[in-house]
């Protein structure tokens, strides 16, 4: 028996909970209740939950930031004629003029 668990299984009472048995009680009569092991799903779900809202939150922010920003840009171009253009540019290595034919 290695658990507590096993030891009151098998009928043996620790020291601990023996101490706590009034005097003149009948040891075959008493009824020792374990407590139930913990759920963790409670907890798991709630944090599940939290991170879920906060990336929902977050997505909801970017994309009111994007719509103010185009409606800034759009209501100034057709104002005051100011643009916003957003070029790319393509990284490429160019060959040197040495390796060329």
């Amino acid at each position: 028996m290695r658990l507590p668990d096993e030891q009151l299984r098998a009928g043996h009472i620790p020291a601990d909970i023996y101490r706590q048995i009034p005097p003149g009680t009948d040891l075959r009569q008493v009824l020792i209740v374990q407590e139930a092991p913990r759920s963790y799903t409670g907890p798991i779900v709630l944090t599940l939950l939290v991170i879920t809202g906060s990336i929902a939150v977050l997505l909801v922010i970017a994309f009111v930031t994007q719509i103010v920003a185009a409606s800034i840009v759009s209501v100034l171009s057709a104002t005051c004629g100011v643009s916003y253009t957003i070029s790319r540019t393509s990284k490429r290595k160019k060959a040197p003029s040495a390796l060329r034919k």
